[in-house]
């Protein structure tokens, strides 16, 4: 394992001992320096089944949006694993209730894909995408959640405030290639 040697503590081989998050509270990652980092989850919106002129309206409409943040931000993609177990379950409640041939066909076409899915190493998983920043001030980071969601709507698109949980996701999808871990990512130092 990789050692980093930051001066912070020099003996810590995971990354807690070195990065300089204090905690993860009310939406935001508190860092040692008094600086938060928070920001705004985007619901995912398929520009790619709307005609033309409508996806040019988004691409154009977004660019305006970042063009008016007049602070840095990262906008991060994320993979979520997710576990399509009951879904798989509720089909084949459905596959035994349906009476005709040609609805047992669809269902079972349903069931085959789902059950590809499940197989494959990389697994099932729904794409998140945020956009984060850092700041001090509370007054100031609610006005730029605000102004991030806001903005996004005026895109078409629903954003609401990071969660405590979706930090945690973030931290663990960076530092444990995406594999949850059970005992906490942020240890307090």
């Amino acid at each position: 394992m990789l050692e980093v040697n930051t001066g912070k503590n020099n003996n810590s081989r995971f990354a807690e001992g070195w990065l300089p998050v204090k905690s993860i509270l009310n939406g935001a990652i508190q860092l040692e320096d008094g600086m938060q980092v928070t920001g705004v989850k985007i619901q995912p919106k398929n520009i790619f089944i709307m005609d033309n002129d409508s996806q040019k309206n988004v691409i154009y409409n977004l660019r305006n949006f970042y063009n008016t943040l007049d602070y840095e931000f990262w906008i991060i993609v994320a993979d979520r694993p997710v576990d399509i177990n009951v879904y798989l379950s509720q089909l084949q409640l459905l596959y035994n209730n349906v009476q005709t041939p040609i609805m047992k066909k669809l269902v079972m076409q349903d069931i085959n894909k789902a059950n590809m899915f499940m197989s494959k190493e990389v697994g099932v998983a729904d794409t998140e995408y945020y956009i984060l920043f850092r700041e001090k001030k509370p007054e100031m980071m609610q006005k730029k959640i605000q102004n991030l969601v806001s903005g996004l709507a005026s895109c078409g698109l629903v954003a609401s405030q990071t969660s405590n949980d979706d930090l945690r996701v973030l931290l663990d999808g960076f530092f444990n290639d995406g594999v949850k871990t059970e005992f906490g990512t942020v240890m307090p130092g």
